[in-house]
């Protein structure tokens, strides 16, 4: 049975970090029919105005960010002592769990081209420890097909493995489809599955979806993805449903308020980095 577009999410233009201007696709509005996606924020921008103040440190905690910068570069801090730098291509996956404290900064480039998720951690995971990894090129499998391109961010496609989720299964694929090419991905009914029209609109099962727009797929086997006269790129992501219970309170995610309330207090104590890890300044 072929997949159907159940809603669809264009987002508004907003402000987050420093200052920087960014679409905001997905964010708590969406948490049940988006699950286990929590917030997708879009940056595309030749104004280097529009991003270089960056997210200054800032607390996470029971989520995981997953970035990618297709254009453009991204540079990671953290209170684990991480520092590195992605892009043009590449992807950083953060960990946040039991508490991280980490900063973004996002240096002028010819243009900033990307998207930032937010995956819930399930319950018992809340609390894991907190970490970070980055997926390089070189870690990234690109398959050429008739149709054009799919970049494997992350997950299995067809036999092939990317960097593995450790707490949710998640295959994220950057497809890059020829002008009038289509392709049918074929998908497990139980999946969660969204796409998100990066550049160019496309024929996401025969309908019509605009650039910079993520929609959310019913359940079945497969689905069809169609360029229009220009070349789409499309975001591909595919996961479990969690089905539990989402306090949210800005940088930090927890199933409930009790929980939510503790964070901050741990917050404002100086407790909040499990492992007595000092904040970086």
């Amino acid at each position: 049975m072929e997949r159907r577009i159940s809603q669809q999410v264009s987002g508004y233009r907003t402000k987050d970090g420093a200052g920087v201007s960014l679409v905001r696709v997905l964010g708590n509005q969406t948490v049940d029919v988006y699950d286990p996606i929590l917030m997708l924020d879009s940056f595309d921008s030749t104004n280097p105005d529009d991003y270089i103040a960056g997210f200054p440190m800032h607390p996470h905690r029971g989520i995981e960010t997953i970035s990618y910068v297709y254009r453009g570069y991204m540079t990671h801090k953290d209170s684990l002592g991480n520092e590195d730098t992605i892009g043009d291509g590449e992807v950083q996956w953060m960990t946040a769990g039991s508490g991280i404290m980490h900063e973004e900064k996002l240096p002028a480039a010819e243009r900033l081209l990307g998207v930032q998720l937010w995956l819930n951690l399930p319950a018992k995971d809340k609390m894991a420890p907190p970490a970070y990894h980055s997926i390089k090129n070189s870690d990234i499998q690109e398959i050429d097909f008739p149709w054009g391109k799919l970049r494997l961010l992350a997950g299995e496609f067809e036999g092939r493995k990317g960097y593995m989720s450790k707490y949710l299964p998640l295959n994220y694929y950057d497809l890059q489809i020829n002008p009038e090419e289509a392709v049918m991905m074929n998908t497990e009914c139980e999946r969660s599955v969204m796409v998100f029209t990066l550049l160019g609109d496309a024929y996401i099962s025969g309908e019509l979806v605009k650039e910079k727009t993520a929609v959310k797929l019913t359940s079945g086997d497969k689905v069809e993805i169609m360029a229009t006269d220009k070349k789409a790129q499309v975001l591909f992501i595919s996961s479990i449903r969690l089905d539990e219970p989402v306090a949210w309170g800005g940088p930090i995610v927890m199933n409930s308020k009790e929980e939510l309330i503790k964070a901050f207090d741990e917050l404002k104590n100086g407790t909040f980095i499990q492992d007595n890890i000092s904040y970086l300044r």
